[in-house]
């Protein structure tokens, strides 16, 4: 059953959460940090201008990090995290974005500032890891990927948007809201769950109590 899934889910979110207060993270030691030597010497000095001017001009900040691994968490929760110790973007207009790559989980993702999600969706920035990214690199050219990606990134916060692929709905979803109808205890025992799970991320520190940077954003792999 769906719904009863959800509630494992819920539990398991709080572990990750709580092994995520131990995640080491890079630096920030510029506007391309390639921990995991994934892109050619001059690919990384050529993103590294292109990324300072749009920087300059639109005060929007991207940064583009590949990592050796995600240290056993996911690429959305590691990104989240990532961003808020780094304090991407600038703080009043939460206008920041991140590229993450990483290696060995094969796994690439773009986490997205709340300033900068009216341009770049979670749409487009599907498309862009889909159609731009993964095919360079599933033919093992990761520079290319990376700067093809960062560029079809500023295509798109400068007002330009991708052609995005028709949705294809889920006909599963009647089904899940039969079962919630049917069984409504169930419902509400998982909304409470989820409501206390939040309470208590919240007391551990965990999760923000309030004013922190909601984040958006895709993920996909090769």
């Amino acid at each position: 059953m769906r719904v009863l899934k959800v509630g494992l889910v819920l539990l398991l979110w709080v572990f990750a959460l709580t092994v995520q207060a131990e995640l080491k993270f890079p630096q920030l030691s510029g506007r391309v940090v390639d921990n995991a030597q994934m892109i050619e010497p001059a690919v990384r000095e050529q993103l590294t201008q292109q990324l300072q001017a749009h920087e300059k001009a639109t005060g929007e900040q991207l940064v583009v990090v590949t990592l050796p691994d995600l240290q056993g968490t996911d690429i959305a929760d590691f990104g989240y995290q990532l961003g808020r110790y780094w304090g991407i973007g600038q703080k009043d207009k939460n206008n920041g974005a991140l590229l993450i790559v990483a290696r060995d989980e094969r796994k690439l993702r773009i986490e997205v500032g709340y300033g900068l999600e009216d341009r770049l969706t979670d749409a487009q920035s599907s498309v862009i890891i889909n159609q731009v990214i993964t095919p360079a690199f599933k033919s093992g050219n990761f520079s290319k990927g990376i700067s093809d990606g960062v560029a079809a990134m500023l295509v798109v916060l400068g007002g330009n948007p991708l052609d995005e692929p028709s949705t294809v709905y889920d006909s599963g979803s009647n089904q899940e809201s039969d079962f919630v109808a049917r069984h409504p205890g169930i419902f509400v025992f998982l909304v409470m769950l989820f409501i206390l799970t939040i309470f208590v991320c919240q007391m551990l520190g965990i999760l923000p109590s309030g004013g922190g940077s909601g984040r958006g954003g895709s993920s996909g792999g090769w």
